[in-house]
C-alpha cells in the first residue's frame, strides 16, 4: 500500500514544515520596508564637502552646465546603499578632483527631479558608501 500510515505521517510532516516556512517568508515580506532594505547612512555637512562638490550643487539647481558627459544620468544603485527606489529616481553626478584628467571617484548622487537638492548623497569613493549631504 506504499507507506500506509507512516508514509502518511511523513508527507504530512513534510507539508507542514514547508507551510511554516511559507509563513515565516511571508511575515518577512510583509515587514517595512524602511526596516527591512534602509542601509544604514552617515551625513556630512555642506560645509564639510570639497568646494567642487559645493559648486556641483549649486550647477544641478541651476539645470547645468556640466563639465562630464555622464552628469546627470540615470544612477541604478546596483549597489543596494542607498535607499531602494525605482529606477530613474537617482541621477548622477561627477566632483572634479583637482590634479586628474579623468573623473576620478567622486560623485554627488541625487533624488528625484533633475534639478532637485533636497536629497543628494556624496561618494568620494566611486560607490563604496555615501554620506547623506545635509543642507
Amino acid at each position: 500500500m506504499g507507506g500506509g500510515v507512516q508514509g502518511f505521517r511523513a508527507k504530512w510532516r513534510c507539508a507542514s514544515a514547508l507551510a511554516a516556512i511559507a509563513f515565516l517568508a511571508a511575515g518577512a515580506a510583509m515587514a517595512p520596508a524602511a526596516a527591512r532594505d534602509a542601509p544604514a547612512i552617515s551625513t556630512v555637512s555642506l560645509q564639510q564637502l570639497p568646494a567642487e562638490a559645493r559648486s556641483l550643487l549649486s550647477a544641478i539647481a541651476e539645470g547645468g552646465p556640466f563639465p562630464y558627459q555622464r552628469d546627470g544620468v540615470v544612477f541604478g544603485n546596483r549597489e543596494g546603499l542607498l535607499p531602494p527606489r525605482a529606477h530613474g529616481y537617482y541621477h548622477e553626478y561627477t566632483v572634479a578632483t583637482p590634479g586628474l584628467h579623468t573623473r576620478g571617484a567622486r560623485r554627488i548622487i541625487c533624488a528625484g527631479a533633475r534639478r532637485s537638492i533636497d536629497e543628494c548623497y556624496y561618494s568620494d569613493d566611486h560607490y563604496r558608501s555615501f554620506r547623506r549631504i545635509l543642507r
